[in-house]
């Protein structure tokens, strides 16, 4: 599906700089992780459930192949309570960021997008989300709620847009300048700032580049390379705040590597138009559901007490 071209010597001298700066944003993640672990140590087990590992398996294969992954995890989460609603967001951020830096390696090493578009959309989206996690690793609970409802309706619409073919298919551009490069900027930059709220990045960034009239091949490392690059910095700051569960996001972890592996060099590519449908109508429902607990909890009280997670 993804074919590497000749590219210039100084394409390939930037694009080494890229997989140092990959290398070292991993090692700031791993770093990020153990002190996860540690602090949640002492209060919460950190095994993951086999329910844990299957879902982290099942949302990076299908994410690998373009689908995304926040929506289905989150939707999972809901519906079995294996993550308290609070905790999602920062439990998809630090636990889908392994997973997703193998895929920005793999898919920026066989894509020949060029180096320049690729390192300017991934800053403005790095931006954004260090921007967006600093807000909303101190929300509320119920805010969390609202906030991650709407985010996913939006995601849903975007979806359904693709599905019924309303945005254009993309062109042959594999480098963005002037007026298009702007606008690539600007709605990387928003698309990182929403991430934390887990809207996830992947198909709003497909549209996006869709939309600029680049090759439709160009999404991968870019909106994998975006992520990346801004997870590992949205993780430290959940971290920080201690808004995560750690059950959820080793099994995230330790579920999506081989899950990345098999889709990327085995699968490759397979007709998604069905569970493409399925994900439109999952997220759609997460989202009515997600904004129906914010109300109830409402009416409730502020001291309305959240469903204890379910041990899968």
């Amino acid at each position: 599906m993804l074919l590497s071209q000749a590219e210039p010597a100084n394409t390939l001298d930037v694009k080494t700089l890229l997989f140092l700066a990959l290398g070292l944003i991993a090692l700031f993640y791993l770093a990020v992780a153990v002190r996860a672990l540690r602090q949640a140590r002492a209060t919460e087990p950190i095994s993951p459930s086999v329910g844990g590992l299957a879902t982290g398996f099942v949302t990076n294969f299908f994410d690998t192949l373009g689908i995304g992954s926040f929506a289905t995890t989150t939707a999972i989460y809901r519906q079995w309570r294996m993550v308290r609603d609070e905790r999602i967001p920062g439990t998809l951020n630090i636990g889908h960021t392994l997973p997703t830096l193998i895929q920005a390696y793999i898919f920026t090493k066989l894509v020949p997008v060029d180096p320049i578009t690729l390192v300017l959309m991934i800053a403005a989206a790095v931006t954004g989300s260090w921007l967006g996690a600093g807000v909303v690793a101190g929300w509320p609970r119920r805010r969390v709620q609202i906030g991650m409802g709407c985010a996913l309706l939006v995601a849903a619409l975007l979806m359904l847009m693709s599905q019924l073919k309303l945005v254009p298919g993309g062109g042959t551009l594999l480098k963005l300048d002037g007026a298009r490069l702007l606008i690539g900027l600007v709605g990387n930059f928003v698309l990182g700032a929403l991430m934390p709220m887990g809207i996830g990045l992947y198909g709003p960034c497909m549209i996006l580049i869709y939309l600029l009239g680049m090759d439709p091949k160009a999404a991968f490392p870019i909106m994998m390379g975006s992520c990346a690059f801004l997870m590992p910095i949205a993780s430290a700051r959940f971290v920080k705040a201690r808004a995560f569960d750690a059950r959820g996001m080793v099994g995230l972890m330790l579920g999506g590597v081989p899950a990345v592996l098999i889709a990327a060099l085995i699968v490759k590519s397979m007709p998604l138009s069905a569970v493409r449908w399925m994900v439109v109508v999952v997220v759609l429902y997460t989202a009515v559901t997600m904004l129906r607990s914010a109300v109830r909890e409402r009416a409730g009280g502020s001291g309305a007490v959240d469903r204890a997670p379910v041990p899968l």
